[in-house]
């Protein structure tokens, strides 16, 4: 069986924890802050989890991690 090749940028942004979840960063953190609230700045320093639906295809990207 041949090796499957793994997904450069999704190695990169998700890891796999040791229950199987799959562990990301929030979105909107990078530029234009002022505008946002800092409710919503401060609640996207925190790491995430994928859904279940996105945690499938996302593991799939990323078979040997």
């Amino acid at each position: 069986m041949p090796k499957v090749k793994t997904h450069s940028s999704s190695k990169k942004r998700f890891k796999i924890t040791a229950k199987g979840k799959v562990k990301m960063s929030h979105a909107y953190r990078r530029h234009r802050l002022i505008s946002k609230s800092r409710k919503a700045k401060k609640k996207h320093r925190l790491g995430a989890y994928a859904s279940p639906a996105d945690a499938a295809t996302i593991k799939r990207l990323i078979p040997y991690k």
